[in-house]
């Protein structure tokens, strides 16, 4: 069947617009049979993605970043006739920043690689994520994490992944806090929260392993809170977010990573929120959090 390839032009800062000629030349090597469309501003790529469904195109492919993919997702999500149905087959081009997505799932970045993926067919069915009426692939956070986001958006004299690092520092100085009242599957905490992440995947950002123990295809959200008083002790925990297993931030006292299928939390002081890198909130005051196993069939090698 023909692919629909959906291009995010702005993802990376615009330089997916250039690498496309890259990925269409891997495409052809690849012999993958495609239409591309080009989205034209936020939220876009979730109405072509909507309609390449109606149309019957499948695969569904996202050109672009971790923000392309949630954008993609949730177009696909939005014609789906129940909770239950499960998606359009979904693929990767990664032409992002971080390409979180990808490094979870252990995807190639190289294109041609990529391409070849498209090509053979083969899928592997992962978990599909939602928070309030948003759904997300990879990661959704409140508090510390979001924050570093919004703050990343303005620096623009760094490319890459050190904007992640220096905005992280930034939004630690800032030693925002909030108080919470959380419930989930088996559990529940009141009290101070300076972050609340909840993992599909492992990896956000590029460089923090912010849920380092979530696995994608295992029918449970892995969420991690916990509370640091001041920046310095913020400071200090940064290179342990960073670690993947042995030495990581989750091993420290107050913080707390947990496996469930529901999450609700409800704050006193408004947060943003972000879901698969982009913001859906700058105030957010209440937030639900579900799984749906199996739901997304990945293209994978």
């Amino acid at each position: 069947m023909t692919a629909k390839v959906i291009l995010n032009p702005y993802a990376a800062r615009w330089n997916a617009r250039a690498r496309w000629a890259e990925a269409e030349a891997a495409l052809k090597a690849a012999g993958v049979d495609y239409e591309m469309v080009e989205s034209s501003g936020r939220g876009d790529c979730a109405r072509l993605a909507a309609q390449a469904v109606r149309d019957g195109f499948s695969p569904i492919i996202a050109a672009g970043g971790d923000g392309t993919n949630g954008e993609v997702i949730n177009g696909m999500t939005s014609v789906t006739k129940s909770a239950d149905e499960p998606l359009a087959t979904f693929g990767l081009l990664p032409l992002g920043t971080a390409n979180d997505l990808a490094n979870n799932l252990k995807l190639p970045l190289d294109l041609n690689q990529a391409a070849r993926i498209i090509a053979a067919g083969h899928t592997h069915s992962i978990d599909l994520c939602q928070v309030n009426d948003r759904y997300f692939i990879n990661n959704a956070a409140l508090g510390l994490e979001p924050t570093v986001t919004i703050i990343q958006q303005d620096i623009h004299w760094l490319k890459g992944i050190p904007r992640y690092l220096v905005a992280a520092i930034k939004s630690i100085w800032r030693n925002a806090q909030w108080d919470a009242e959380m419930t989930w599957d088996d559990g529940e905490y009141n009290g101070p929260v300076t972050l609340v992440t909840v993992g599909n995947g492992a990896i956000t950002g590029g460089l923090f392993y912010m849920a380092p123990h979530a696995v994608p295809d295992d029918g449970k959200l892995t969420f991690v809170y916990g509370y640091r008083a001041s920046r310095i002790a913020l400071l200090k925990m940064l290179p342990r977010a960073m670690k993947s297993d042995a030495g990581s931030y989750t091993e420290e006292d107050d913080i707390y990573e947990i496996e469930t299928r529901e999450l609700t939390v409800r704050l006193k002081q408004p947060s943003p929120a972000h879901a698969d890198g982009e913001l859906f909130s700058d105030g957010l005051l209440e937030a639900h959090y579900r799984i749906y196993p199996g739901r997304v069939p990945m293209l994978m090698p």
